[in-house]
């Protein structure tokens, strides 16, 4: 097999290094596909020198040229959709119908933030002194350096890029290892679109080697994360005594609840595409679903006859619903939580364990799985499993509903179902979460929609529609006297 040799944004050029990071196929781990540069703490200290002189060029660039740039980028997504959504696929393991709609949506993202370039950027004040005008105006902030997760590889760049460059930011892009090739597709885009030298760099290496050399630089004035809790609070605390402005989306344990009078089978549906959906690799992935004791069984046999139907198996094949995990660790991780949760006590209703298929035997496949006679002392009720596994839980009713939904140190997503209106606004106000859907998945949000959590989920900074720009600029208050 031949093994492609990517290189990374630097300066507004190409550049490779001599030594090499492999990228794996998480279905089929034997050999590498692709490899990317290992670059060195001093290679990242000179991108930071090019972003430094890169923010210089684009905060002082029209707002109308940054939205061309941007708009120019979405065209090309989409006019390379198909080799793009392939990387996807490639190194990450989503089916192809998943890769499309990750590459559609960072489009969206792109296009959508060239709007946002061209609007308003401050607004007049009040002033008590006579012959005086005063305003306040949102500026960019300087270099951002934006640690994006493996999980959404080109969805969450696009995420975090579009809103940073549309307010006239730079940016210095550090992909996950597992996954760099889709964030490296992003930059050639935005390259390719004519965003200036320096504005854009991308990091690729081994973090062990260059990680203070990438979170250490005192030209940082931002840092945008998305990862796991433990990376997260020690980013949070080693930029706490730096004045560095820090955003974080880490971890969730979403749960859906279905009431007594919901439709089930919609219901079901929507626990089948937010839990299993992605192989349950996503931060809105719902894990917990609580259902009201009246139809707890009849939703659990319907629960269980679709997990069954889903069929696993390569991301690029057409009939498949599961794909793979993104590697062995992440595999052999969410084998070990259902493993504890058994001996804790849970009962496997479907799945928990490989696929019996001699073909996915050197893939990272996990077989969808639904756990019962889960209860809130296991661990699995409260560890982010990031998996296809999802517990099944009965309740009483709306009551202990919401006291379990917001019995997590966790705060990202839920859900309820229900034809009550009452419920669905009481839910509203009382689950303690950043986003709440009521009769639909808790995942799917889209690019206007402010997205984050509460609690350990994230920081107070959202990201997505114009709520992302509180982060990515500061307020510049100005008074003019203009008279006698």
């Amino acid at each position: 097999m031949s093994v492609t040799s990517l290189e990374v944004l630097a300066g507004g050029r190409w550049v490779t290094s001599g030594a090499w990071v492999d990228v794996f196929d998480p279905t089929d781990t034997r050999e590498p596909v692709a490899r990317v540069p290992a670059l060195s703490p001093e290679d990242v200290e000179r991108l930071y020198d090019a972003a430094e002189e890169g923010f210089a060029t684009w905060r002082a660039t029209s707002p109308f040229v940054r939205a061309r740039v941007l708009t120019d980028a979405a065209a090309l997504l989409r006019e390379r959709a198909d080799e793009v959504a392939g990387t996807v696929v490639t190194e990450m393991g989503k089916t192809r119908a998943e890769a499309r709609g990750e590459v559609e949506k960072s489009a969206d993202f792109l296009a959508y933030y060239a709007g946002v370039a061209r609007d308003g950027y401050g607004t007049l004040l009040h002033d008590a002194r006579p012959h005086t005008r005063a305003e306040f105006r949102r500026e960019p902030l300087g270099v951002v350096l934006a640690i994006t997760p493996w999980n959404d590889p080109l969805l969450t760049p696009a995420r975090k890029l579009a809103p940073a460059l549309a307010a006239g930011n730079a940016v210095v892009l550090k992909p996950a290892s597992e996954t760099p090739m889709s964030g490296l597709a992003l930059a050639r885009a935005l390259h390719d679109a004519g965003l200036p030298a320096g504005v854009l760099g991308v990091v690729t290496g081994r973090t062990s080697r260059i990680s203070e050399a990438l979170t250490g630089d005192p030209r940082i004035a931002a840092v945008t994360f998305t990862g796991g809790n433990e990376v997260g609070e020690r980013l949070r605390l080693a930029l706490a005594t730096r004045n560095v402005r820090f955003q974080a989306e880490m971890g969730g344990k979403n749960a859906t609840v279905v009431l007594a009078d919901a439709d089930l089978d919609a219901a079901a549906d929507a626990v089948i595409a937010a839990g299993f959906g992605q192989a349950g690799q996503r931060c809105t992935a719902t894990s917990r679903v609580l259902v009201e004791e009246p139809v707890h069984d009849r939703f659990a046999e319907l629960l269980r006859e679709r997990v069954a139907a889903l069929r696993v198996g390569p991301g690029k094949d057409a009939g498949t619903a599961v794909g793979p995990l993104v590697g062995p660790a992440q595999r052999d991780s969410v084998l070990a939580d259902t493993a504890l949760a058994v001996e804790q006590g849970a009962r496997i209703a479907v799945g928990g364990g490989v696929p019996d298929d001699a073909a996915l035997a050197h893939g990272c496949y996990v077989t969808p799985t639904v756990l019962t006679d889960v209860t809130p002392e296991m661990d699995i009720w409260r560890h982010e499993v990031f998996g296809p596994v999802v517990v099944l839980r009965r309740v009483a009713g709306l009551d202990q509903a919401i006291d379990e939904v917001n019995d997590s140190d966790f705060g990202l997503a839920a859900a309820v179902f229900t034809r009550d209106l009452a419920a669905a606004h009481r839910f509203a106000d009382e689950a303690d979460c950043g986003q709440i859907a009521v009769n639909t998945t808790t995942s799917g949000w889209d690019v206007h929609h402010p997205f984050g959590g509460f609690r350990d989920s994230g920081s107070a900074f959202k990201e997505q529609g114009t709520e992302a720009l509180r982060f990515y600029t500061r307020v510049k208050t100005v008074a003019i006297h203009f008279g006698a």
